[in-house]
Parts: C-alpha cells; structure tokens; sequence
C-alpha cells in the first residue's frame, strides 16, 4: 500500500475517517491521508456504485470526493488535513433534503 517517506517533523493531527480516530502526518491532504490509513475508496457512483480511489492528486479527476466537517463533494487532494477534521466517505449520489 502507500508507505510514507521519512520526515524530519513527526508532528502529527488527530482526524476522523468515518467516526474512527486516526493520527496522520501534518503535511498531509485528506486524500493521501486516507491512503495512508488504508482506506481505499473515497466514495462510491451513484449509477453503478462502483468505489472511486485517489487518482490525480492533483484536483482535475473528483475521484476524490468526500464528506469534511459535514460539508459533502469536498475534494479530498485539495484540502490539507487539520486537528479535529471529520471525513466521511460517500456513497453514491447526494440526498435532496
């Protein structure tokens, strides 16, 4: 899986990946986080629910999309991670309220 290289700052943030708690490296973005926590799949297709992974990492595919803080279709490669943060995976098409 995705292996991290060595760092001279070991600092680390507490986020959340569906609920759970895990410590990843500050410099990180949301997308290389999951990655690096062994989550695989971002999100899900609405039509077929097939799982979307990380491709780009650079914001031109949105196979990235996730949840952060409740706020849905954030860009996982885009967003640096932050003490605190809540990232859920989608699954298929957003709900209409």
């Amino acid at each position: 899986m995705l292996k991290s290289l060595a760092r001279k700052d070991s600092a680390t943030v507490r986020m959340f990946i569906d609920d759970m708690p895990v410590d990843v490296p500050t410099d990180m973005n949301v997308a290389a986080a999951l990655l690096f926590c062994g989550v695989t799949a971002c999100r899900t297709t609405p039509v077929t629910g097939s799982e979307r992974a990380p491709f780009c990492m650079m914001g031109v595919c949105f196979d990235c999309l996730v949840e952060i803080d409740g706020v849905p279709n954030r860009q996982g490669c885009m967003t640096p991670v932050r003490e605190g943060m809540r990232v859920r995976r989608m699954d298929g098409a957003r709900s209409v309220a």
